[in-house]
Parts: C-alpha cells; structure tokens; sequence
C-alpha cells in the first residue's frame, strides 16, 4: 500500500521534507513563526506523551515533519531529510546499493508494503524515497 494524496506528484518532485532532532517540541513554534507553518500533533505510538508534528502550509496542506529522535526515528541523521517521490521504492534501493550507495533506514507497513526508504550517496548525502498516491 502506498500512502494517498490529493496531489499528483510527478516521478522526481520533492514530496515533503521531515527534520527529526532529540526535541522536536522545542522547534516547533520556532518553524511555525519563521515559516508560517500551523502546527499539528501526530500521535506516535502508544504512549500520549510522544507527540511529533505535521506542519501544515497556509491552505492546510501537509509541507514537512517535526520529529523526535527516539523509538523508530532514534538512528536518523538532525538534518532536513527531503522525500522525492519514486516510481518503485524497492527499485530505488536496489539501484543505490548496485551504484556504490547505503540504505540508511527502510520503512514498511503494516502489510510489507514500502512507505519510504532513507538513502545515502556515494558522496554522503542523504535523501528519502517514497511513492505518494493520488486519490
């Protein structure tokens, strides 16, 4: 299953961008005065006190992620990580480990199916795949 949008996302366009930092709660009225993004909390789990945030952009729309580094987020790099949307994320992955890069994380849901996969360059950088649906 892949996640559902509105928008079409053409093979090749950034989706959305997260940063994930150890306080995520910290930044979030920080991004949402110098950007102008709305704050949303996103349940993480099971536990009510872990909370990280959707930022929305001025018509609602989902533009980035504010993250905690911890549980399923605790080994990815304090950066901006952009998504690009892919046409087969497996694909992708199989293509950067056959052209000399690293898989940095892989995520998956509930039924095997890839949500997103953070890949690593041969130079270093760091970027995610996905593959946004429209409905």
């Amino acid at each position: 299953m892949t996640q559902k949008s509105k928008k079409n996302y053409p093979i090749g366009s950034i989706v959305s961008a997260d940063l994930t930092v150890p306080h995520a709660t910290e930044l979030r009225d920080f991004y949402a005065q110098v950007i102008g993004w709305e704050p949303e909390g996103l349940r993480m789990g099971s536990d009510p006190d872990y909370m990280d945030y959707v930022m929305k952009d001025a018509e609602g729309n989902w533009a980035g992620g504010l993250c905690h580094a911890r549980g399923v987020n605790s080994d990815i790099p304090p950066q901006w990580m952009v998504y690009i949307q892919v046409k087969d994320i497996g694909e992708s992955v199989e293509k950067c480990k056959n052209l000399g890069g690293k898989v940095i994380k892989e995520s998956f849901d509930k039924s095997g199916n890839y949500l997103y996969a953070m890949l690593e360059d041969p130079m270093g950088a760091v970027l995610a795949v996905t593959h946004v649906a429209a409905t």
